[in-house]
């Protein structure tokens, strides 16, 4: 008998498993995919030309709000969980919704929907969204490129619009980015990559983005999203921790996993973390992942003009995702504020415009920091109307992208960038080299 499944996602790793399980197996009739996370991810189809000749019609993609009736009304068997960065606690009432309407759950082990590769493949992963995989990843491209190897940047599927136009996206150049319509998430991912001299593909069909990957590249580094697993099985499995939140790489799905599988054990951002959060976390990989190699390491944060901060108050603008399922309380803009001397840090909550009110509503622990929303148009002029609405002297702009390359800001802007940078031996770098000499 045909099984009918729902597969649960936020329009990343659902997708992925669907294209590498669920497409041509004739076991299973996938009925839909649920959507939360993301705003407006729901009400799509996943399309023809992605759900393959089993379903002419697609597939539709609906909130999980409704998933007990969704699986009652479609009499699922089946129920797989495909996204990330939720807590194990969350996981299981997701599970006992499942079960109790009458489906099985579903983790899909993570070697199984890993593909392999014909090049060599470094991943950087992690235990949390917000930890530092993109600047530890683009160490390694700078490693690599040092070597003399071309490398190629894979990066974690963030497919928010039209996913027909986005199923294999090869990012060079700045143009690139019109060419394709990115979000503001996906310009802070491709942009310092862009300004590396390196190459960055993304969209929702991996097995086609890794064969036009490996046609130019000596080295694949794959850039993970959240706190997700690999998408392609890798020769080096590095996976980022962050001591600010130590512990919980053992309360995240599914970032106990990804400590439990990793080659090297990155413990970031020693330089502002307690060093008893430092301690936990090493504890913690020694204990469940004793053949793991440690590795220390430093976000550096430093300021394009941080002479306009002291004394001044102002509005921290931080990475979205770190700040929303993150659960970030604070980022590298809020260490600037206090590492430059600013008097305060302006609480943009009064000021909120449109879609960002909901954000603050469904996340209500932002406090007093400012995430750069940009998944659409929309909410693109309500993060410019906010800031320039907000009652402040400088704006702090801590996400990786220009901002004011994308809004038309009517305050003075700082932008703060944090880097990777060794903190013990041996370093990243020994690694790589040791590995792919």
């Amino acid at each position: 008998m045909v099984e009918k499944v729902i597969i649960m996602g936020a329009a990343g790793r659902d997708f992925h498993n669907f294209n590498v399980y669920f497409r041509d197996n004739d076991r299973y009739e996938v009925v839909c995919f649920t959507a939360t996370q993301i705003p407006d991810i729901d009400g799509r189809m996943y399309p023809p030309e992605l759900s393959g000749g089993r379903y002419p019609g697609g597939i539709p993609v609906c909130s999980d709000e409704d998933l007990d009736g969704l699986i009652r009304d479609n009499a699922v068997d089946l129920v797989v969980f495909s996204y990330s960065d939720i807590t194990h606690v969350e996981v299981m009432h997701k599970a006992s919704i499942v079960t109790a309407a009458g489906a099985d759950f579903m983790i899909a082990g993570a070697p199984y929907t890993m593909i392999e590769s014909s090049k060599p493949v470094i991943s950087v992963c992690a235990v949390r969204t917000g930890c530092g995989k993109s600047q530890t990843s683009r160490e390694v491209v700078r490693v690599l490129q040092d070597m003399g190897r071309k490398v190629v940047t894979v990066r974690h599927p963030m497919p928010y619009g039209d996913l027909t136009r986005q199923i294999v996206q090869r990012f060079e150049k700045y143009e690139d980015f019109e060419t394709h319509q990115c979000t503001i998430e996906e310009r802070e991912e491709y942009e310092p990559v862009i300004r590396m001299g390196a190459v960055i593909y993304a969209g929702v069909d991996y097995g086609r983005i890794l064969a036009e990957a490996e046609k130019e590249a000596d080295v694949i580094v794959w850039d993970g999203g959240n706190n997700d697993t690999p998408f392609y099985k890798p020769d080096l499995n590095i996976v980022v921790f962050d001591p600010h939140r130590a512990g919980h790489e053992l309360t995240y799905h599914p970032g106990e996993t990804n400590m439990r599988m990793c080659d090297v054990a990155l413990i970031n951002k020693v330089d502002s973390a307690p060093p008893e959060g430092v301690e936990q976390v090493r504890r913690n990989i020694r204990t469940h992942n004793p053949g793991a190699i440690i590795i220390k390491a430093d976000s550096e944060v430093s300021a394009d003009r941080p002479e306009l901060i002291k004394g001044k108050r102002v509005l921290v603008v931080e990475d979205g995702p770190t700040l929303t399922h993150g659960e970030m309380e604070y980022g590298a803009g809020v260490i600037a504020a206090e590492r430059f001397g600013a008097l305060e840090m302006v609480d943009p909550r009064p000021f909120l415009v449109g879609t960002l009110k909901e954000t603050f509503r469904k996340y209500p622990n932002i406090g007093t920091l400012l995430p750069a929303m940009g998944y659409s148009d929309e909410q693109i002029r309500d993060l410019e109307a906010t800031i320039n609405g907000a009652d402040c002297d400088v704006v702090l702009s801590a996400t990786p992208i220009d901002i004011a390359g994308l809004l038309k800001l009517e305050k003075p802007l700082v932008r703060i960038r944090y880097e990777y940078r060794d903190n013990s031996t041996p370093t990243l770098e020994d690694v790589i080299r040791e590995r792919f000499a």
